[in-house]
């Protein structure tokens, strides 16, 4: 998928089998998917990145066989739903073989990966990167799937201080991420312009994208720095991240970035 002022549209999956919020439906989790990403698509985003969102509180390790299997089973609804429209895949906090497992499985151009290198500390503990593994797997899977790695991270701090621009270069050139993304503090929270331009600086040539805090006001200033932004909170019913997506919503945020 080439980015070049690329809207990518989440999708916040319900929480899935065995996660401590679980109604007991695939077919209204499935449901709920379905209509926030064709709410997203008709309002005009170039891709979809779905993510287990709901199954709060996240692991620290890798997410239980039943998150892969029900993630994959919603991502074949959206892939056969909507064909034309790249998906993408993230498992919380950081499952990124079983992203790209999920991924390879159902046809989907990309993951997004919290941590793809270093180690952080966050509300599950101490998570580290695993490119060594990720990268061999998708190998091995002979799958054309783009890795965005996240520069930084939400709700996390490095386990020892890293300049912004050093961990840029590794991600990109020791562990081989195809696209960076940069985001604020939290989920919905505006990601800093400075960090953008210093990821910029440090890999010129890298897709960059704003992962967090997209609004009509700021997509402007965001796009003039990135190639494209992830949209979620604010294209939400009031805002609010556990709502369905509005439909108004979105198309004042596409109408807003997509003016020059």
């Amino acid at each position: 998928m080439r980015l070049a002022r690329t809207l990518i549209g989440m999708v916040h999956l319900a929480p899935l089998p065995g996660s401590p919020r679980w109604e007991g439906s695939m077919e209204r989790v499935a449901a709920a998917a379905l209509a926030d990403a064709r709410a997203l698509v008709d309002g005009g985003v170039d891709a979809l990145l779905l993510e287990n969102f709901g199954d709060a509180p996240f692991t620290m390790g890798p997410v239980p066989p039943a998150t892969v299997a029900a993630t994959a089973a919603v991502a074949v609804e959206l892939r056969r739903a909507l064909p034309g429209t790249p998906l993408g895949v993230n498992l919380l906090k950081n499952d990124a073989r079983a992203a790209l497992a999920v991924a390879a499985a159902v046809g989907a151009a990309f993951i997004r990966v919290n941590v793809f290198a270093g180690a952080v500390v966050a509300d599950q503990g101490v998570i580290q990167g695993d490119a060594y593994g990720t990268l061999r797997d998708r190998r091995l899977l002979g799958a054309d799937v783009k890795i965005y790695a996240d520069c930084g991270g939400k709700h996390a701090v490095p386990l020892a201080p890293v300049p912004i621009e050093q961990l840029a270069h590794d991600l990109v050139h020791r562990e081989l991420a195809d696209a960076l993304v940069v985001s604020g503090p939290a989920t919905g929270a505006a990601t800093p312009l400075d960090d953008l331009q210093r990821v910029r600086r440090a890999v010129p040539g890298v897709p960059l994208l704003v992962g967090s805090g997209v609004t009509p006001e700021s997509a402007p200033d965001l796009l003039a720095l990135a190639d494209g932004l992830i949209v979620g909170t604010y294209v939400k019913q009031d805002g609010d991240v556990r709502r369905p997506v509005d439909p108004a919503r979105v198309e004042k945020l596409v109408a807003a970035a997509r003016r020059r």
